[in-house]
């Protein structure tokens, strides 16, 4: 995660320098009021909401690939639970790293799984192609990666190996860092291209070891910077060499951003398959984006002390020429506060009691095969109990630092910019309900779009700024008549703006990521064009 200012000269926004301001009701709905010096626009207010759109000095916000640690702590499928709940055979989903894709073997067989905590498996039972395992982020570029795994065989008859895996593009386009196992008891390295379904043998070495065993660990890795590629494996049982086992050219056009991941493979003439792969550890280290989303722009977003009704009175202009040129953290600042890498800050507010009210976030604490459940408030996230005027709720134990989606908007909004909670949801419509299907009809502020009734036509965008909440239905499930807190809704995230590319980019807290993210893990955060979000994007909304 990045903040960066760009310079600018607060002097230009300075309630001093504005002079006489104009205020203009604009076309459209809802209702909103432009405040302008001259040409330049200086806020936008919304009848019924109580957020101000503001011109201010121009910032830019971006992310960039977090680092994690997979340890497979967790179990896919979990023969506790029962069929309904089950997940696929396959790894799962990595912490703060996306889902794991796999490939090869018998579709639906269990050829791939986590049956015990700490240990992903691949099988190998023939040679007619590898079987991989691959993070569905497509976008890594530079990468410090480390895979950790053993065979729990020596082969006969020929060689098995496992490769770990970058610019990763598709099993016919990649490059890989393989270790060989040979029937002789002996681990040789080769770093490969494989390009248009060739293989180029880019640097080999070895043997790096002798007498290998069945069950001997293995830890290789990558780190790759732009075209160059240094490559090291060591037995685990030691300490990592200083010296790459080997170091390569990486310049490949349509490889310089991809996947990493794991191949396991059985050469042609190996007799005594079936052999298993176990992968302990993955590790990402440090990562780049081949191009990190990135938004900038000069909008500032503040809110009133009550919902704007539509008159432009001195005493408004008196508080948004207060707010003219003003470095006060706004609804922005908070946000970006909880994304990865944010620094971790202590709250003043005897409320809280010394606890961390800003820092990176996680989503929620994992369930028996590592997904992420709902379930983690703003006062969750600081471990605190907290008294709404309809219920005194504590926090949910396992949930420090955690944010999930309705909660990090709380967190921004409720608990930093001062609108008032529930911890249900208020008919009257005037504090900010706990979950996102019940911000869609009972969340204070005014609907700014929504989705035709049964699906039909897309949400317009056309009034959407920045600061609005975008509520969507990912998952399309229908409410329940006979619940009234069942809703279509089961997503909410705050509008961000448009983005380097020109697309229309939010922020919110989301499983995949484990975490508030800008950016597209398992995703696109985006509202225009195709993708799971935008198809699925249900309502906006003004607090």
């Amino acid at each position: 995660m990045a903040f960066t200012g760009t310079p600018y000269d607060t002097a230009a926004f300075a309630p001093s320098f504005l002079g006489e301001l104009s205020a203009t009701v604009l076309p459209g709905t809802p209702v909103r009021t432009e405040v302008r010096h001259g040409q330049q626009r200086v806020a936008v207010l919304t009848k019924g909401a109580r957020t101000v759109l503001m011109s201010g000095p121009e910032r830019t916000f971006t992310e960039n690939k977090q680092s994690f640690t997979d340890v497979f702590h967790r179990l896919v499928p979990d023969p506790a639970l029962p069929p309904a709940k089950q997940l696929k055979p396959g790894w799962g989903t990595s912490p703060a790293g996306g889902t794991w894709s796999v490939y090869g073997g018998t579709p639906g067989d269990a050829d791939f799984g986590v049956h015990t905590r700490g240990a992903a498996t691949m099988l190998l039972k023939d040679t007619e192609e590898g079987r991989y395992a691959t993070l569905t982020d497509d976008q890594i570029s530079d990468v410090d990666v480390t895979c950790e795994a053993s065979f729990d065989k020596v082969p006969v008859g020929n060689a098995c190996s496992f490769a770990l895996l970058f610019g990763y593009r598709g099993g016919s386009a990649h490059y890989r860092a393989r270790l060989s196992f040979t029937t002789k008891g002996e681990v040789d390295l080769r770093v490969e291209k494989v390009a248009d379904g060739r293989t180029v043998v880019l640097a080999e070495a070895g043997p790096l070891a002798t007498d290998v065993r069945a069950g001997a660990v293995w830890k290789v890795r990558v780190r790759r910077t732009g075209a160059k590629a240094q490559v090291t494996a060591w037995p685990a049982a030691g300490g990592e060499p200083q010296a790459p086992t080997a170091e390569v050219e990486v310049a490949e056009a349509g490889l310089r951003s991809g996947r990493v991941g794991v191949r396991g493979f059985a050469s042609p003439g190996c007799t005594n398959l079936p052999v298993t792969l176990t992968v302990r550890r993955f590790e990402v280290a440090e990562a780049t984006w081949a191009s990190p989303p990135s938004v900038t722009h000069r909008d500032w977003v503040r809110l009133l002390d009550a919902p704007f009704d539509g008159e432009w009175t001195p005493g408004l202009e008196a508080v948004v020429r207060g707010w003219a040129g003003s470095m006060a953290p706004d609804v922005f600042s908070y946000a970006m506060m909880f994304l990865p890498g944010a620094p971790h800050v202590r709250g003043a507010d005897p409320r809280v009691a010394g606890a961390d009210v800003l820092g990176e976030a996680g989503y929620g604490a994992p369930d028996s095969q590592g997904l992420l459940p709902v379930g983690a408030d703003f006062h969750d996230y600081m471990q605190r109990p907290w008294t709404f005027p309809d219920e005194t709720r504590r926090p949910e134990d396992g949930q420090l630092g955690n944010l999930d989606c309705s909660g990090y908007v709380r967190m921004v909004y409720g608990f930093h910019m001062g609108v008032d909670m529930v911890a249900v949801k208020d008919p009257a419509k005037k504090a900010l309900p706990r979950k996102s299907g019940a911000m869609v009809d009972f969340a204070p502020g005014v609907r700014v779009a929504q989705r035709a009734g049964g699906g039909g036509s897309a949400v317009d965008l056309g009034q959407l700024q920045p600061g609005d909440l975008v509520l969507f239905d990912v998952h399309d499930v229908a409410g329940d008549p006979e619940d009234p807190d069942a809703y279509d809704v089961d997503h909410v995230g705050v509008y961000l703006g448009l983005d380097r590319a020109g697309r229309q980019r939010f922020l919110s807290s989301r499983k995949s990521a484990d975490g508030p993210t800008m950016a597209d893990v398992s995703g696109a955060s985006i509202l225009d064009g195709p993708g799971m979000y935008a198809d699925s994007l249900h309502t906006v909304h003004r607090l």
